[in-house]
């Protein structure tokens, strides 16, 4: 029997904020409420938060990552990159992350894409990310979440991959936004854990 969706996003996150570690508190005062905040996206390309894109146009890398020094400029932008478009605005996510020409910066630049939806631009800056060292724990977080929220057999593989594939991750969200799967939930639980895992990485490599 199936769980109504919000019961199972929070039993799920209740779990994987074990499993992960993830407290959003632990990037202090000005990122952590932002992240808390941060809605579940959809697969598409949602409606952009006024509110929260009045506290992100404002803010303050410098004094976001307080009392840290901001060690590479690259990845701080990475994580400003990752929050606008956890808010949904996916033209400012994307002015940033086109401009750092790293692997990080390329997976919000593909994540970016896979939501507007362009699939085929998405998978280019996938290619150019190669592998990710969030992947393992990626496909760790994936299994996870697709034995508590099953899905057809389309997304089977999430139960069965060792290793990350993130254009096969892409052809099921396209599935689930085309109306050939009934995924569209789960597809959306993984990526709100890339997205955490992925800002989870950039943060730490910023300062």
């Amino acid at each position: 029997m199936r769980l109504a969706g919000g019961m199972i996003a929070a039993a799920f996150w209740a779990h994987f904020n074990l499993l992960m570690r993830f407290d959003s508190q632990a990037f202090g005062p000005i990122f952590g409420p932002l992240l808390a905040d941060a809605p579940l996206n959809e697969l598409g390309p949602g409606t952009p938060d006024c509110g929260a894109a009045e506290k992100l146009g404002g803010l303050s890398l410098e004094a976001a990552f307080a009392p840290h020094a901001i060690a590479d400029r690259q990845m701080a932008d990475a994580c400003l990159a990752g929050l606008w478009l956890m808010y949904d605005c996916l033209d400012e996510s994307h002015r940033i992350s086109q401009e750092i020409e790293t692997p990080s910066g390329s997976y919000w630049h593909g994540i970016m894409h896979r939501r507007e939806p362009d699939f085929d631009n998405a998978k280019y800056w996938f290619r150019r990310v190669g592998q990710h060292p969030i992947f393992g724990r990626l496909a760790e977080a994936a299994r996870e979440i697709a034995e508590v929220n099953p899905a057809d057999r389309a997304a089977a593989f999430l139960l069965e991959q060792s290793a990350w594939d993130p254009f096969r991750f892409v052809d099921l969200c396209a599935a689930a936004e085309q109306g050939r799967s009934d995924a569209d939930e789960l597809c959306r639980l993984v990526q709100q854990a890339e997205c955490r895992l992925l800002f989870e990485f950039c943060h730490k490599r910023a300062v």
